[in-house]
């Protein structure tokens, strides 16, 4: 796992981009989502064999370390579930401000990731 924390504080190391890496975090952070990530992963691999191609994998890879990294982050979570609770606010400047929050996170997230 990497050390970087450029992020104040985080739960757990940033995991390498390996499905047991991945797993190992996705376990410490956020284990309800095990069975999810099992059967997208299936999914990613069964397209990859399919399609003759890698990238199913590579999406299955950057999606779940985006995932971890808001998981694993405090500051990121609680953005995103703040922003994830508003999406369907009855005022529509509300749920918009939500969705331009919630997409901030993700991309953030993605970028961290792929630093």
């Amino acid at each position: 796992m990497s050390t970087q924390s450029d992020h104040g504080h985080e739960l757990i190391p940033r995991p390498e981009h390996t499905p047991d890496a991945l797993r190992a975090a996705l376990a410490a952070v956020d284990p309800g989502r095990l069975e999810e990530m099992q059967a997208k992963k299936d999914e990613a691999f069964a397209k990859a064999v399919e399609w003759q191609s890698l990238s199913p994998v590579r999406g299955w890879v950057l999606t779940w370390a985006r995932d971890i990294e808001i998981a694993r982050r405090p500051d990121l979570s609680a953005r995103y579930s703040r922003a994830q609770s508003r999406l369907e606010h009855e005022d529509p400047a509300t749920a918009q401000e939500a969705l331009r929050e919630l997409t901030s996170v993700l991309d953030e997230a993605m970028k961290a990731v792929r630093a």
